[in-house]
Parts: structure tokens; C-alpha cells; sequence
């Protein structure tokens, strides 16, 4: 069982609110049974007069070797009038949570590769194509429409890039070029 400690932080107590905060973490508890306890805190995220007073349900839950937060919001959201709302979004941020936690126990969270890097070997602004090299001094072709955020014409011989490859009819094309530091260039 989940030890729980459930806060109202200048409001009053709501034993509504109260059972539904003990639902949702009920829910927790069977989608990650190794939670040892679970501390909510509901209070206002800003004082109003009586109506727009939106609230904040901040949670800590831990688990065996970590501690896990959910519920500060950076932007609040008007749907938080409702302290209700307010609970459930922070528990939905908290599974969220929750998983990634368990993700990153198992080994389990994506690589993203770098993308390969390349500078310009040639540029021809008559046909509005280039080449790149690679470090393994491969030779990849590119048109001025695959340049991303930055204009063809400013391309220089020895610009850093980024691309991505894909196979062309005549050898591999980069679909996307991005130049990787702006301004810094080479002599070749």
C-alpha cells in the first residue's frame, strides 16, 4: 500500500478532491506497484478575487532509489480553474513520468544518431545543385531547395553542414542540408 499525504495549501479541504487525488493514485499503484509514497500538494496558482483562480496540484512519488515530481506548471492552463482538471493533468504527468523512469531502468530509451556532418565541395549557382564531402571523403549531391534556413546564395566552399541521405537516381542526394555554424567557413 502506498503511504499518501494529500496537502490544501490556502483553500480549504475538499474531501471530494481529497478521494479523487486517493483514485488517481490507486491507478498509479497498479501501473507501478513499486511507488513507496505519494505526496500531493493542491493550492492556488494565483490569488484572485473570487472567480480565475487557477490551481496547482504539484506531486512527488517515490520509488525505490528515486524521486519523481509532477505539476509545476510553466504555463497555466485555464481548464485549472478546476481543481479536478488540475489533479488529473498532474497525474497524467506523472505516468508520463512514471515511464520514462521505467524506460531508462530497463535500458530501454532511443539513440538518436548525430546526423552525419559534410562541408561543400562545390557549388554551381547556375544549376542550383552542389557537393558535399564527407569525412570518409564520400561525394553527395544537393539542390539549392534542400538547403534548410539558410539561402543558397550564401552557401561558400568549405561550409559545415548537416544532411540527411537518401538514394538518387544517380548516387546518394542529400534531402536536407543545414549549415552548422553560420559564418564559419574554409578556404579550400
Amino acid at each position: 500500500m502506498v503511504a499518501v499525504q494529500i496537502s490544501f495549501q490556502g483553500i480549504d479541504v475538499s474531501d471530494a478532491l481529497r478521494d479523487n487525488i486517493m483514485q488517481h493514485v490507486q491507478k498509479l499503484e497498479t501501473f507501478a506497484p513499486e511507488i513507496i509514497s505519494c505526496d500531493a500538494v493542491v493550492k492556488r496558482a494565483e490569488s484572485r478575487h473570487q472567480k480565475g483562480n487557477r490551481f496547482l496540484v504539484h506531486l512527488r512519488v517515490t520509488l525505490p532509489g528515486a524521486e519523481l515530481n509532477a505539476g509545476h506548471a510553466t504555463r497555466l492552463n485555464q481548464a485549472h480553474e478546476d481543481p479536478f482538471v488540475a489533479a488529473r493533468d498532474s497525474f497524467h504527468a506523472m505516468r508520463r513520468r512514471l515511464e520514462e523512469h521505467e524506460r531508462r531502468r530497463r535500458g530501454n530509451v532511443k539513440r538518436h544518431a548525430a546526423p552525419p556532418m559534410a562541408r561543400i565541395l562545390s557549388i554551381d549557382p547556375g544549376t542550383g545543385s552542389g557537393v558535399l564531402i564527407t569525412p570518409d571523403e564520400r561525394e553527395i549531391r544537393f539542390h539549392r531547395n534542400s538547403v534548410v534556413d539558410f539561402d543558397f546564395e550564401r552557401l561558400a566552399i568549405g561550409d559545415k553542414v548537416r544532411f540527411a541521405e537518401v538514394a538518387g537516381e544517380d548516387g546518394p542526394v542529400a534531402s536536407t542540408v543545414h549549415v552548422a555554424r553560420r559564418g564559419t567557413r574554409r578556404a579550400t
